[in-house]
């Protein structure tokens, strides 16, 4: 690793020119390569899902994790380690040397937008997915960047609120999963958010040198979300290092202007050089200074059986909210097996925005039990999206193959054409989702292509009337075997957000009619640079609704399959213009009528397994009048076999709620601001601090689900031998529990501490510790688990305060379970 005396050195090689070039982005994804520092470009990559590269398209895929939910919902540090370190050996394969996850906000309420990207409600458990997912990346030589800092926890009206939020919720609550992982984990980079707290927007924030600098010495860098640099001197004089995207000339306030505002004396000449510094020790611990080797871990890391660890994560994170006898299914007994609902076909295996990555292949649940073997029936019974989707095969086809005439495989083709009406280039593409980001790519950056037309043949699998149309903004010109179906300009809606842009963009649909096996040859044109984010990048969709019955008539035969099955597996969720950065969620509900359906199959046949693939808590309304309940998140591109392994009883439902799932959405903190300000007015008490507080019940309290066997607790010991990591230091507690079931199974053990008749305002318990075990049948178990020093201190007067006294420590399954307690005194 190269000194700081080193790094210092580099820096002063340079003009103030070249440092201040440096805090800007080259381009969307990468930092300007310098070569007096010795540094070449610095590639970054979005995300949380997967690590998506430079490139935004089907041709450049990426493994698909399960969602943050999901990955917290294990418990498993070490999985989640383990998950850590495939990202960076896809970050490597990609050319990848910083990934812009973990995101460690909190899941403040189930209405928000990004809930699915985030891990947990409660801060303790954020703070350890967090550390594990961190450590993984970092120690196989890819740096981690913790996001959003800080208190951006909903997407309405984000780049511009103002979050009011008191001391001791901001402390104890939203920065606690930073602190933990600048502390324990040495985050290489943090992102400061576009929301302001307290009145500064973040990037211009003094929390960022108060705490991060000074308080938790944090020596990495830190960079702005893209867009998020509001100003040149307030927000250089805050510890902002890195102002993103770039260039400076096109997205940033910095540039010119910093070097005039240094000239000026309106900034110290020694924060640009701190700012050049952090940036030069990110380059170092990734590898990208020469003479440097990535900091830690191989710059190659081992090679990883990616499907196997992603089916293994999804089952892991699967959590049976309810089971009257009826899972695991029984192999040998078992006949038909009714497959229904609108996301058994298409799952949702990542949420919207920039968590968006393309996987090289997804296992739908339908994919999935028909591999296990199964004898497998399909009906979609109903219409879960509100807006019609990308056209796909089996219906989209290339316009032009050479063996067959209309049509030579699944995609299309798209034709650039520069101002002068030159045809410049060409691609051939698999799908009809098309993102370019700052440019075209090798055909021509963005001012030198000013129209595009998308090609391709849509063939009719059944007769009838199929929508076929545009998502996108700009002037868009629809041809269906040369005639035209429209030729409109799609606006945008004022105030939308960029993550709304690019999720859910205006849509326009024509009919058109087809008898079946007819094909008809589809082109589309749009002038580039009508759009109003040409200079941001060009996004579009060519979108196709096939022929569908009427709601009715699908439930109606969904219910006669399920009638006439052995077993009914209804697969609901939710859909991207319901969960996605961008915009919040108006409702719980699951969006069309899959309640209707659910309660009717159910109804049809007893033996009906309810698999909930969302990234968040949707409402239930039917879950006790089901035999089986099975929360499977944004399951990732092994979705389906891991859905088989878990139904099948050849893989354990290992989760346990990161979240609290409300019964309604009545009495849950807002995320629509006033006047410009969001005040976080329940304080400390949101998730199970607040249902604890209020006496209300939700539907699955946090931290509970189920397993294949059975538990007992025994007993809670406190200062027993338990094992402290190198400077770790708290309070001991050994809970002995035994496997009372007839299968082998894995178990959260869960202990919360509470202080009762506190002189100080505190919820009535909160998460302080917890361990996962395995047992076989009959075999007890004893679980170590260091409760640290902080879990009993409150934030007071600008400090960490311990109330001295005695402290209950409280174990079981779940928040709502909670069989064994003992007393500590902390002094």
């Amino acid at each position: 690793m190269i000194e700081g005396a080193d790094l210092r050195s580099r820096v002063a090689r340079l003009s103030l020119e070249q440092k201040v070039r440096l805090l800007t982005g080259a381009d969307f994804w990468a930092l300007y390569p310098e070569p007096a520092a010795g540094l070449r470009r610095i590639v970054l990559s979005d995300g949380p899902a997967g690590v998506r590269g430079e490139t935004w398209d089907e041709r450049d895929t990426s493994a698909n994790i399960p969602s943050p939910t999901a990955l917290a919902a294990t418990w498993d540090c070490e999985r989640v380690e383990a998950i850590g370190r495939l990202l960076a050996h896809e970050a490597r394969r990609k050319g990848v040397d910083v990934l812009l996850a973990p995101t460690v906000n909190l899941h403040r309420t189930p209405f928000g937008g990004r809930h699915f990207e985030c891990f947990s409600e409660d801060p303790l458990l954020t703070a350890r997915i967090g550390v594990a997912y961190v450590r993984g990346l970092q120690n196989s030589g890819v740096g981690a960047t913790v996001k959003h800092f800080v208190a951006n926890d909903s997407e309405t009206e984000r780049m511009t609120v103002d979050v009011r939020v008191d001391e001791r919720t901001l402390r104890e609550l939203y920065l606690a999963p930073f602190e933990a992982i600048v502390r324990e984990a040495g985050a290489w980079s943090v992102m400061a958010a576009y929301n302001a707290v307290n009145g500064p927007t973040m990037t211009e924030s003094p929390l960022l040198r108060d705490i991060l600098h000074d308080e938790w010495g944090y020596d990495g860098l830190v960079m702005s979300d893209w867009t998020a640099t509001r100003s040149a001197v307030p927000a250089a004089r805050a510890a902002l290092d890195l102002a993103m995207p770039g260039p400076a000339e096109r997205f940033g306030p910095w540039g010119d202007a910093l070097v005039d505002a240094v000239r000026a004396g309106q900034v110290d000449e020694a924060l640009i050089d701190d700012k050049v510094l952090r940036i030069l020790r990110l380059a170092a611990r990734v590898g990208g200074l020469d003479g440097t080797a990535s900091s830690s871990g191989p710059a190659s890391p081992p090679e990883v059986d990616i499907p196997a660890e992603l089916r293994a994560t999804a089952a892991a994170s699967f959590v049976l909210a309810r089971n009257d006898g009826l899972l695991p299914l029984d192999r040998s007994s078992l006949g038909h097996v009714a497959v229904i609902g609108p996301n058994a076909e298409v799952a949702r295996t990542l949420g919207g925005g920039s968590a968006t990555v393309f996987p090289p292949y997804t296992i739908s649940p339908l994919d999935g039990l028909r591999a296990a073997g199964l004898d497998v029936a399909f009906a979609p019974g109903v219409l879960g999206h509100l807006r019609t989707s990308a056209a796909r095969a089996p219906w989209l086809l290339r316009p032009d193959g050479p063996v067959d005439p209309v049509g030579s495989g699944p995609g299309s083709e798209v034709r650039f054409f520069a101002p002068s009406g030159e045809l410049v280039g060409s691609e051939q593409r698999d799908g009809a989702v098309f993102r370019w980001m700052s440019g075209f790519g090798p055909v021509g950056a963005a001012e030198e292509i000013a129209r595009l037309e998308i090609s391709c043949v849509i063939r009719a699998t059944e007769a009838g009337v199929y929508q076929l149309g545009v998502s996108g903004l700009g002037r868009f010109r629809l041809l269906a075997d040369g005639a035209e179906l429209f030729d409109e300009t799609l606006s945008l809606r004022p105030g939308a957000d960029i993550a709304e842009i690019l999720m859910t963009p205006p849509q326009r649909l024509a009919p058109v009619s087809l008898a079946a096996g007819q094909s008809v040859t589809v082109r589309l044109e749009h002038d580039v640079h009508s759009s109003p984010m040409a200079a941001f990048g060009t996004f579009l969709q060519l979108n196709l609704e096939a022929p569908h019955g009427t709601d009715d008539e699908e439930i109606a035969a969904a219910v006669a399959l399920a009638a006439g099955s052995d077993v009914a597996v209804v697969v609901v969720g939710t859909t991207a213009e319901v969960e996605s950065e961008g915009f919040d969620r108006p409702s719980l509900a699951l969006p069309g009528r899959q309640d209707e359906l659910v309660r009717r199959v159910a109804a049809a046949n007893p033996r009906t397994v309810v698999v909930v693939n969302s990234g968040a808590p949707v409402l239930l309304p039917w879950a006790d009048d089901v035999a089986a309940v099975l929360l499977t998140w944004f399951g990732g591109q092994e979705f389906g076999h891991a859905l088989a392994d878990v139904l099948l009883g050849e893989a354990e439902p290992g989760g346990r709620l990161p979240t609290t799932w409300p019964a309604s959405g009545e009495g849950l903190p807002s995320t629509r601001p006033a006047g410009g300000v969001l005040a976080y007015t329940e304080g400390l008490f949101i998730g199970y601090r607040g249902y604890d507080r209020d006496g209300r019940e939700p539907l699955l309290p946090f931290g509970s689900g189920r397993g294949y066997t059975t538990w007992s607790y025994d007993s809670i010991t406190v200062d027993c031998d338990v094992p402290q990591p190198a400077g770790a230091s708290g309070v001991a507690v050994c809970v002995e529990v035994r496997n009372t079931g007839s299968r082998p199974g894995r178990e959260v053990v869960q202990v919360y501490a509470s202080r009762p008749d506190s002189a100080v305002e505190r919820p009535v318990k909160w998460l302080a510790g917890f361990a996962a075990v395995d047992a076989d049948p009959g075999e007890t178990v004893n679980v170590g688990i260091l409760i640290p020093g902080r879990s009993f201190q409150h934030w007071s007067d600008g400090g960490w305060s311990l109330e001295a006294g005695t402290f209950a420590l409280s174990a079981g399954s779940s928040s709502a379970s909670l069989p064994l307690t003992a007393s500590v005194t902390v002094k």
